[in-house]
């Protein structure tokens, strides 16, 4: 079943948060960060305007399962993380940037919103609130329409929103919902969770999985096979239905790029934090936020473009709280190190079925199967140019040789090919 929901105290002192959620939080934290990044790409701009959206925002602050100590929720990790950004950008630039933004925190328990109202003013927001901060309380899929009709407002050829979709389960999101956002608004990136382990200890071959199943848009996810069936000749048969999950939901929110990661938590179940964005570039910056946060996620699948499974984060072996060493592939430096040995052997097969490929386009095509961001492809090329095996020319016709310098019109061949221009 679904995971319980929060209890909000009338006092606002905030609900019980398990590790794996506080990690959560400073996931969405440092994505932020790097989010705003992107948006400040050139010198003369006056500022960055974008929706951010919390469809399920909850009370706003937490107490932690194992320490007590106070921890604010994500619609103050928008905020903050917002005014954070804002200092770091402006700090290295002449003209100051304005930050743009409209906050939108849906979330239908009332006792969460009184709670949340509580927070915001307690932080000091109360006087925004009905002017850049909008509280409503409501279903966010009650609220799609007017939520889709206020980015498009604000931005209206760009549709540019990042919307947080913490759900509670796994019913509350429909793969059809996404799809519209992310047609309707070109620019949004979604981040969403799904309480995978509880869907599978929920289904069977019963009308209810079935309705689920039709429901979440995702109806012939299994390709005409049964639960029953699956779990009789599937030796490791969770692992086989959360493969059909992870290509049917993928497919049916019709995201061109997305990553798809475990949260591991004790005692709960695993569920995934996806990333659903129609930009590689999107894909690539959250890639990073993984690689930087190492501790929180380890890598399930293939090294290098056979990544096909999951990643997570395992709250009870998280060295701050237990003492416990590093995950054997969690994103460190011996991850790092097989996924560039991969790439290597991995891109030079493939710039040689191509025969000449920009960097720009091979990553695009590839991305979506590997835990590696374009840092690592970079660093990979950079292995095989200083081996002799290609030739990486700029649109200038310079040769690059180190991994910085590789950009996305740069063309990529064999070496032992004669130099060809596109």
């Amino acid at each position: 079943m679904p995971r319980k929901p929060f209890e909000w105290p009338a006092d606002g002192s905030g609900a019980i948060l398990q590790q794996h959620s506080v990690a959560k939080l400073e996931v969405l934290r440092e994505y932020l960060l790097a989010y705003f990044k992107t948006l400040a790409t050139a010198p003369g701009q006056e500022e960055i305007r974008v929706t951010l959206v919390d469809g399920f925002a909850g009370g706003g602050v937490y107490r932690h399962a194992d320490t007590q100590e106070r921890i604010l929720g994500s619609p103050l990790v928008f905020l903050k993380a917002a005014e954070q950004a804002q200092a770091i950008i402006n700090a290295e630039r002449r003209k100051p940037l304005h930050f743009n933004i409209t906050y939108i925190f849906v979330e239908k328990n009332r006792n969460a919103i009184k709670s949340l109202l509580i927070t915001l003013k307690n932080e000091g927001y109360e006087h925004r609130l009905g002017a850049d901060i909008h509280v409503i309380n409501s279903t966010f899929e009650r609220q799609l329409d007017a939520i889709i009709r206020a980015v498009k407002e604000r931005t209206p050829r760009r549709g540019r929103a990042l919307i947080s979709l913490d759900q509670y389960g796994y019913k509350d999101v429909p793969a059809p919902l996404i799809k519209r956002l992310l047609q309707e608004l070109p620019r949004a990136e979604i981040v969403l969770t799904f309480a995978v382990d509880a869907f599978i200890n929920f289904a069977s071959d019963n009308l209810a999985t079935w309705e689920t199943l039709d429901h979440l848009g995702i109806p012939e996810v299994l390709k005409g096979r049964t639960f029953q069936e699956i779990k009789a000749n599937e030796s490791h048969f969770r692992l086989y239905i959360q493969s059909c999950l992870y290509h049917g939901l993928t497919e049916a929110c019709g995201a061109s790029y997305y990553t798809l990661f475990f949260i591991r938590t004790d005692g709960h179940g695993d569920y995934w934090l996806v990333h659903l964005s129609q930009h590689p570039k999107a894909r690539d910056v959250m890639t990073q936020v993984h690689w930087t946060k190492n501790t929180h996620f380890i890598h399930y699948g293939g090294a290098g473009l056979d990544m096909f499974r999951a990643i997570g984060y395992h709250a009870g072996s998280d060295e701050r709280y237990t003492g416990q060493s590093s995950l054997a592939f969690g994103f460190d430096d011996p991850a790092n190190e097989r996924s560039i040995a991969l790439l290597t052997e991995q891109l030079v097969r493939l710039i040689h079925a191509r025969e000449i490929v920009r960097f720009g386009e091979m990553y695009s095509t590839t991305c979506n199967s590997t835990p590696a961001d374009s840092q690592r492809y970079r660093k990979a090329l950079e292995n095989l140019v200083a081996h002799k095996e290609i030739i990486i020319t700029s649109p200038k016709g310079g040769q690059r040789r180190k991994a910085t310098t590789i950009d996305d019109d740069d063309v990529i061949q064999m070496a032992a090919q004669r130099t060809l221009s596109l």
